[in-house]
């Protein structure tokens, strides 16, 4: 394994996901120094954790990003394809499966009695799920990770290149963040997005097909209020 060095580039593509992840450390911390008579805020601090680390994720994404090697709009049909592929899969065991519904997550309907806070958490949630999200883990996953397992100087692999070792690392991975119940889907996630990577050679393809997904998913929860896919 090469040597890591901090340059503006790494930077550029690592910043952004270590930020959202260390919102999710934090998150986690806060929760953990709630007790049962905790008000709101600090019981369940994603309500307000989530908007702030989506705002700053943001944020350092748009300083970055002359950095980043987007590709051409043009394969974004399968982007869209692969998008709603993964979409298919990942709510199959709950639409036709019968798996349990996921009712527990985050769930704006706390905020039910003030229209106000109710359609900004809405809306706040759907931003870092279609917007924050797919940008930040397709610039670290697929425009990082998976070239830089092949070569320290990433920017010198052209995107879309693999090797078996950081194909099938970065889908281990990419799965491994996430929680156990969407594991089988995350599994299936990563490979598809590799793939649509690979034929594609295009970042925007890959957030397109990310972002496609999440639209879906989040729609899905909105119409079945199973909170916990999201």
């Amino acid at each position: 394994m090469p040597n890591f060095k901090v340059s503006r580039p790494v930077l550029a593509y690592t910043l952004p996901f270590g930020l959202f992840m260390a919102f999710l450390l934090l998150t986690s911390g806060i929760q953990g120094l709630s007790g049962d008579a905790s008000p709101l805020w600090l019981k369940e601090p994603k309500y307000w954790v989530f908007p702030l680390q989506s705002l700053i994720c943001f944020g350092v994404i748009l300083y970055f990003w002359r950095d980043y090697d987007w590709g051409s709009l043009c394969p974004a049909w399968m982007g869209i394809l692969a998008g709603l592929l993964v979409l298919v899969v990942w709510i199959a065991p709950q639409m036709w499966l019968g798996a349990p519904p996921r009712t527990d997550g985050f769930n704006p309907d706390v905020f039910a009695d003030s229209p106000e806070l109710y359609w900004s958490t809405v809306w706040m949630r759907f931003f870092r799920l279609v917007i924050v999200v797919p940008l930040l883990e397709e610039i670290f996953w697929r425009g990082f990770l998976m070239r830089y397992l092949i070569q320290e100087d990433f920017r010198k692999v052209p995107f879309g290149s693999v090797t078996f070792f950081s194909f099938s690392a970065v889908v281990i991975l990419f799965s491994a963040v996430h929680s156990v119940e969407d594991f089988a889907g995350a599994i299936f996630c990563g490979l598809a997005f590799n793939v649509v990577a690979i034929m594609t050679r295009s970042l925007w393809a890959c957030v397109i097909a990310h972002a496609v997904t999440n639209l879906g998913l989040g729609l899905y929860v909105m119409a079945t209020k199973q909170w916990g896919f999201w």
